[in-house]
């Protein structure tokens, strides 16, 4: 199956490539872009991304893992169809479709009440309280820069390397030994012994 990615105009680019590479590289996984519209968005980082196709067209049964970035679009609510992308991620959840949502992404499953029962993480508690009055998931809050539960996992805007982990975790992407390895290479600059 594929792994899905959704781009929209300001989206933090970096926050999923750590995952994308590995999943491509190592996991053999098919990466598909997917936009609110099937028109053209530039990322944070002045990327021009053509979405693989629009939102309306994904079907949950080709999904594998829907992998949801941040960007400053998720603070302004009505900026984006929220309909549409809840009814998605419950549906996703419902049939056993894991859900990854990193920084601002949160706050879009925080309105949803994705993360009221779910342990969960964010930049902060109150991130998710000014930008989702309806959040009622503070008691499930975990301070981990990423956090996996029941098939959704979250993270901070710090954490794109432990959302990776999260993510390769959940998919079996990597043996453990190799899973440590990976981390201990991209989070804290560690080679394995015998290279170099």
């Amino acid at each position: 199956m594929t792994v899905y990615v959704l781009v929209f105009d300001g989206f933090a680019d970096w926050e999923p490539s750590y995952a994308l590479a590995e999943l491509r590289r190592s996991g053999k996984y098919e990466v598909v872009t997917v936009g609110f519209s099937g028109d053209e968005v530039t990322t944070m980082g002045g990327l021009r991304v053509r979405p693989d196709l629009a939102l309306a067209e994904l079907r949950a049964e080709d999904v594998r893992l829907l992998i949801i970035p941040g960007g400053d679009l998720w603070e302004r609510e009505g900026e984006y169809p929220r309909a549409e992308i809840e009814t998605l991620i419950a549906m996703l959840l419902a049939a056993g479709r894991p859900v990854a949502a990193i920084c601002g992404g949160t706050v879009a499953m925080a309105r949803g009440g994705f993360l009221d029962d779910r342990r969960h993480t964010s930049n902060m508690p109150s991130y998710l309280r000014q930008n989702a009055p309806s959040y009622r998931g503070e008691e499930f809050y975990d301070t981990s820069l990423a956090v996996r539960d029941r098939g959704l996992i979250t993270a901070s805007g710090l954490g794109a390397v432990d959302f990776a982990r999260e993510i390769f975790a959940e998919l079996g992407v990597f043996s453990d030994s190799d899973e440590t390895l990976w981390y201990d290479m991209f989070k804290h600059g560690r080679m394995p012994a015998g290279v170099g």
